[in-house]
This record gives structure tokens, sequence and C-alpha cells, in this order.
């Protein structure tokens, strides 16, 4: 089956109306440790006037060890990028899908401090249920799309550029603690992962309310 290729269709159409699009994509949802991160992107008629970049896709379609020639090539398209966190005791505190938005608003005030404010355009957000109004966020119009990472250019930019961040900073989190081996899993749950969670219990970088060591069952 041909992988799905992004287009503008979408942002082209949003542009008509608006000055800016933005684009959001959450990665690391469901990791077993590890921050929450979304990648928010920005772009312009100018930007949507541009091709797309080469193999510009979803970060799940993008081999590892193209991603991050890819990020920095779709980091160069778009007119500005930032990546929102959300850490692990946040999303035991609030739930995931308030950390979720969370991190969303983050990433759009980085971009609205380098003068790209939300407000003044829409924000694309991958998925069907908007968390980042329900977040507290205001002032802003924000439109779900189920498969926006896969269809839609900016959210495929958005999406890389959030993977690449977020295994870059669990590989550091793996020098601190290399036992639970992040810097292959990442956060999930990976055979070697869970049986060194049942070893050695939960780290401080553990998401406690879902990953708990004494309950065999989850795993």
């Amino acid at each position: 089956m041909p992988v799905a290729v992004p287009t503008l269709a979408l942002e082209r159409e949003l542009l008509r109306d608006a000055p800016f699009v933005f684009a959001c994509d959450e990665v690391g949802r469901g990791a077993l440790a590890g921050p929450v991160a979304v990648g928010a992107s920005v772009i312009d008629a100018d930007a949507a006037a541009i091709a797309v970049p080469e193999g510009l896709r979803d970060s799940k379609l993008v081999a590892e060890a193209r991603r991050a020639a890819v990020a920095e090539r779709a980091a160069g398209w778009v007119r500005a990028s930032a990546v929102g966190w959300a850490e692990a005791w946040e999303i035991d505190e609030v739930g995931i899908m308030r950390a979720l938005g969370l991190a969303a608003i983050r990433a759009l005030a980085a971009l609205e401090e380098r003068g790209f404010a939300p407000a003044a355009g829409v924000v694309l957000l991958d998925g069907n249920h908007d968390y980042i109004t329900s977040a507290g966020a205001t002032g802003i119009t924000v439109r779900p799309v189920v498969k926006a990472d896969r269809d839609c250019a900016s959210a495929a930019a958005a999406s890389v550029i959030a993977k690449v961040a977020r295994d870059a900073r669990m590989t550091t989190l793996h020098e601190e603690l290399p036992a639970y081996e992040w810097c292959r899993n990442k956060g999930y749950a990976s055979p070697v992962h869970r049986a060194a969670i049942r070893e050695r219990g939960l780290s401080h970088h553990h998401r406690r309310s879902w990953s708990i060591a004494d309950a065999p069952t989850l795993f």
C-alpha cells in the first residue's frame, strides 16, 4: 500500500480567510515514562505556495534514521515551530487529555512570543477532540481533523518536529537511568522496559497513574 503523502489542500482553503494556519500534533501519549510533547507549526500563504518538503510524512511513517533530516527540512519550511511539554507528574496530576492541552497551549504560546498569535489564525489539531480549548485556551479557533498528521502537511511538520524532540529528550533521560532502555523504547512499553519496572520499580520519570509496578495485569 502506498504511503500517504500530506498535502496543503486544507491549509490553502483556510488561508483564504486567515493569515495563518497553525497545526498541532502530540507525541508520547501512550508511553509509560517521560513527558508528552505537542508540536506546533505555523504557515502562511507564502509557505503554502512552496512545495511540501521532501519526505515529509506523519512521524510514524518516517524511518527513524531519516526523521532528523525530515524534521530539519520541515522546520525550515514553516514560518515557525515549537514544542510544548507536559511532564509525567503533570499527567498523573491532571490526566493525559488535560496534559496534552497544557502542552499544546505552551507550544502555541511559544509561537506567539515569536510574533505569530494563534488568535489571528486557525489551529488545526490532529484528532477528533479539542483538548486545547478544554484545557483552558481562549480566543482561538481550534479545528480538530482526524488524521491531520497524515493528510495535512502543516500537521505532519508538527508531528515530525515533536517526535525528534521527544526522542532526543528520552535518550538524554536514558543516560540518567539506563536500565529502562529509553534510548530504544522512548518510554513506551517494550518487554525490556516492563521487565525493568517489575525488577526496579518506577522512577520519577514514570507516569505512576498508569504504570504501577505491582500491577502486572497492566503490562
